[in-house]
């Protein structure tokens, strides 16, 4: 049990790993598709995807009006996503069952995500179920890629600096 109280927090970091390399490339789709519009805007509307894809509610007033405002705007990006971004299908299919995982172990059903990101187009329902230590590697991996994560060093390597110390 004390294993699996340190766990769930660590794969939740995975996933808001997830959601910040998804929402960098999604920006930038974003962007495009809207070049006449300010960063303001975009940012905005990037993290309401993000948003709906993770089943997520801001509760600010401000944004409850953009996300209604938007709403269509919101689902057709959600559409396109698996076309204008594939390399993110399998870290955000990934991410949402571990997140899906998490919430179960905490008393909370959010597997509707799951459903409404397979309507998308988004989850690879045929991917098998990624475990913890998968999903870190993975996570860890892209995150120090794109240089959002350091990426622990190997066992070899932090034992040999413990040496040096003594």
């Amino acid at each position: 049990m004390e294993n699996e109280s340190k766990l769930v927090p660590v794969l939740r970091e995975g996933v808001e790993v997830v959601k910040m390399i998804a929402f960098r490339d999604l920006r930038e789709v974003v962007c495009r598709r809207f070049p006449e519009r300010q960063r303001q805007y975009h940012n905005k509307l990037t993290g309401a995807v993000i948003n709906r894809c993770f089943g997520i509610v801001n509760p600010e007033p401000d944004f409850q009006d953009f996300v209604q405002s938007e709403s269509q705007v919101v689902d057709d990006i959600l559409n396109r996503l698996s076309a204008d971004l594939p390399q993110l299908r399998i870290p955000l299919t990934d991410a949402l069952r571990v997140m899906v995982l998490c919430d179960h172990q905490e008393g909370v059903d959010s597997s509707i995500i799951l459903s409404q990101n397979q309507n998308y187009g988004i989850l690879l329902v045929e991917r098998d179920l990624p475990m913890p230590h998968s999903f870190i590697e993975l996570v860890r991996r892209i995150g120090a890629s794109l240089r959002l994560v350091v990426p622990p060093l190997p066992e070899n390597e932090v034992n040999a600096g413990e040496e040096g110390e003594k």
